[in-house]
């Protein structure tokens, strides 16, 4: 078969109506990480979803025990055709955030598909039930076009809890790193660029959050009896916090700033435009670090977020001078920050602004990922996704968000290749939550071309990355 063969293929099976029934079966699963009474649906979702659908193709499948959190252990399925062939790591994770039933729109339920407008509604269609179904729909597709065979060696990872940060995962891949073994890493999750604008992102910004406290006093005092002769918390924090970063965004400590941005880095992020979709919010053309572009900011540099800000009562305000103020920041980066650090940077920046009275803590972080794009697996990836769509694809350096990609790019040492089908007003971890049902049919296009390239000329496809990672021909 020729590739265009397999392709119309894929997408005769997908407008039969097959991929629905799939994907609704699949939502139809209650599978919500984050509560403790959902631990049956998520062992369902391993044994009526994931299981069955490697099995189909030889598959061989082992629930990994997960040495962080016991109730949400890992699936490895492992297909070894021939031990000289590559080997393509995928990915997907079958639990969900909250269903948030009773704030759904009318007629909607997070528990059942429902077909609207041209897109599928329910909890997990875009995040991330909708997205791993494309790629094993599309592998089975070249599964059945080969008559049984992939042309490639493939072992796919699944998990439970990467609503809940993924406890784990990096503990099982460190356990896991000599049978996976793998050449490369492909999956989809996150959103595109935009609905109509095929994507392919890199690795992800990094993640850092930390919380900000002053424990002044430990009750409240009448703000009438004490007003001036009494510290307050809340004053301090947001000056403390405004020391760190000013009325425009803009971050104040250099440290907690990236290198700048290289001529490559700016040639790629120059073709890139975000936001401006119908659902999108209204950007602020003045907030964040001056003299970048939108995408600069967004996919290029680090932003440092107040993510909550609490002191004294909100609900029912007291005349009284709060005792204690507290504050959960966040920052998110590119590679090149010196993010292990940020701790250091901060509690050295409070004090000498003089806000010692501030205490840092729950430090923690992920890091942040971003293959070389320009090596010649990112250019084969483009020239698939365009010749398969008409479309000229956007390519991102990472993630504006952030993904346990760190795991499969540094434990692993893999490139990694993320090709989303979801976008960024797709109500992801809210209620109303839809794929756009053209952006499924295209990512199943897209998936099936690249899994049946791999077929057809992998070994050469990796030598090239390895030529190129070398100094070699690119």
């Amino acid at each position: 078969m020729t590739t265009q063969q397999v392709v119309d293929q894929a997408l005769a099976w997908f407008d039969s109506g097959h991929f629905k029934t799939i994907l609704a079966s699949r939502v139809a699963i209650p599978s919500e990480s984050q509560r403790n009474d959902r631990d049956d649906a998520l062992t369902r979702y391993y044994n009526d979803v994931f299981i069955p659908a490697f099995q189909e193709m030889g598959f061989k499948t082992e629930v990994i025990a997960n040495p962080v959190n016991a109730a949400r252990p890992f699936l490895l399925a492992s297909r070894e055709e021939d031990p000289n062939l590559p080997t393509v790591m995928c990915y997907g994770h079958g639990d969900v955030v909250f269903g948030d039933d009773a704030r759904w729109g009318e007629g909607l339920s997070p528990w059942t598909l429902v077909e609207r407008d041209g897109n599928w509604y329910g909890r997990g269609a875009a995040d991330n039930k909708g997205q791993h179904s494309v790629n094993l729909a599309a592998l089975e597709q070249v599964y059945h076009a080969r008559n049984g065979r992939l042309g490639f060696n493939c072992v796919w990872l699944c998990e439970m809890g990467e609503e809940i940060s993924s406890p784990g995962l990096a503990a099982v891949c460190e356990q896991l790193k000599a049978r996976i073994n793998a050449d490369l890493f492909i999956a989809s999750d996150g959103p595109r660029l935009s609905e109509e604008r095929p994507t392919l992102f890199l690795g992800s910004r990094g993640c850092a959050n930390f919380r900000l406290t002053i424990n002044a006093r430990a009750k409240d005092y009448h703000s009438g009896n004490w007003g001036g002769l009494l510290s307050n918390p809340g004053t301090q924090l947001a000056n403390a916090i405004a020391s760190l970063v000013d009325e425009k965004g803009e971050i104040q400590i250099a440290a907690l700033k990236p290198p700048a941005l290289t001529p490559e880095l700016k040639a790629i992020l120059a073709d890139i435009t975000p936001a401006g979709g119908e659902n999108d919010p209204t950007t602020d053309p003045n907030w964040g670090e001056p003299g970048l572009s939108a995408a600069e900011k967004l996919f290029g540099w680090n932003t440092l977020e107040v993510l909550s800000f609490l002191t004294g009562n909100p609900v029912q305000p007291m005349n009284a001078i709060p005792g204690q103020a507290t504050a959960v920041c966040q920052l998110r980066f590119v590679v090149g920050t010196d993010w292990e650090h940020l701790e250091q940077a901060v509690r050295a920046h409070l004090d000498a602004h003089g806000f010692s009275m501030v205490t840092l803590s729950e430090v923690r972080g992920t890091p942040a990922t971003r293959f070389d794009p320009t090596d010649p697996l990112v250019n084969w990836t483009l020239k698939a996704m365009a010749e398969t769509t008409g479309k000229k694809p956007a390519l991102l350096p990472n993630l504006g968000g952030s993904l346990p990609n760190d795991v499969f790019a540094g434990i692993l040492g893999l490139p990694t290749l993320w090709v989303p089908h979801s976008y960024p007003a797709c109500g992801q971890h809210a209620p109303d939550e839809h794929l756009p049902i053209a952006i499924a049919r295209e990512g199943l296009a897209i998936m099936t071309r690249l899994f049946w390239d791999l077929g057809e000329r992998g070994a050469a496809l990796l030598a090239s990355h390895l030529a190129h990672q070398n100094g070699g021909a690119k």
